[in-house]
């Protein structure tokens, strides 16, 4: 089938992968150069990386609503266009190019957590269980009839970034079954009412507020875990929390208190339980075991942390 396929991050990859080994790609959109590092010089996005290496057609539109993309996308004469985490909504001229349509692989049990995050959502949300959604795309926000579902369970101590690459194999395989079966597969429209909505991460995202109860902290650690982090602030300056489980509290003190949680091992308070942090990183250093943090911040029970402001 003569595919064309948008998508930008690491994400998308292994979809991309998928459809050069089983499809003809006649080209690839992805999203503009941009500045990244100290040097802020111009960078590819991973696709573009991945399409030049492999000789595709690279499209950058820095909007696909400009005059003229339906157009030049018809050119291409692609049967179907596949859409992975490609970063813009496609406007309806564009979705309409591919005369069998076009499909969007999305890291969620559609029509939960439509958006830009679905899988750092379902983790700070307390989800056991996630999976794959094949879609055909309509204008809205992830709103086109169902094609295929795969679930998975979401393991208690898995983070965002590990969730994802597995999402990202998954959605490979499932857009293979989903183009080999197109033609019989029924479209099933979404119930829009049970709708829920995952809107991009920002940085205030992972700040920890410490009266909330230590699951709920641990959850907001590890869905924050590659970005933004987690965050609270110690007497020496902010502090990223990467890793963390929950135990109960033995002591009545104030949320963010220091204290001695068994066997040497010391807790934070919560507002119910305790936050045991197992891998921080204390800022413009590298990221270390708590308890060499607190040995070389000469930090002991009784301290406090506190939020971020």
């Amino acid at each position: 089938m003569r595919v064309l396929f948008f998508g930008t991050p690491d994400f998308a990859l292994p979809t991309l992968e998928a459809l050069l080994a089983a499809h003809e790609v006649v080209g690839v959109v992805t999203q503009p150069d941009r500045p990244a590092g100290r040097g802020q010089r111009l960078q590819p996005s991973p696709v573009k990386r991945r399409a030049v290496a492999a000789g595709l057609s690279v499209l950058q539109p820095a909007r696909l609503r400009d005059p003229g993309w339906p157009e030049r996308l018809a050119t291409l004469h692609a049967e179907v266009a596949v859409v992975v985490a490609f970063g813009q909504i496609l406007p309806g001229a564009v979705l309409d190019v591919p005369g069998r349509g076009s499909i969007n692989v999305h890291a969620s049990l559609l029509p939960r957590y439509r958006g830009a995050a679905p899988i750092a959502w379902a983790i700070i949300r307390g989800e056991v269980e996630t999976g794959i959604t094949t879609f055909r795309m309509d204008p809205g926000m992830d709103t086109g009839d169902l094609l295929l579902q795969e679930r998975v369970p979401i393991p208690s101590e898995e983070t965002a970034g590990e969730l994802a690459v597995r999402l990202a194999r998954l959605g490979a395989a499932v857009l293979l079954r989903t183009l080999e079966r197109l033609d019989p597969l029924a479209p099933i429209p979404q119930d829009h009412a049970a709708a829920t909505f995952a809107p991009r991460l920002r940085k205030a995202d992972g700040w920890l507020r410490l009266g909330e109860p230590a699951p709920g902290l641990v959850n907001r650690v590890r869905g924050c875990n590659p970005w933004p982090g987690a965050a609270m602030m110690t007497p020496g300056g902010r502090l990223l929390i990467w890793r963390a489980t929950a135990g109960p509290a033995t002591v009545a003190a104030a949320p963010g208190t220091l204290v001695a949680a068994g066997d040497g091992a010391i807790g934070v308070t919560t507002g119910d339980g305790l936050l045991l942090p197992t891998e921080v990183q204390p800022e413009n250093r590298k990221a270390m075991r708590w308890e060499d943090f607190l040995h070389g911040a000469r930090l002991t029970p009784g301290a406090r942390l506190t939020e971020i402001s």
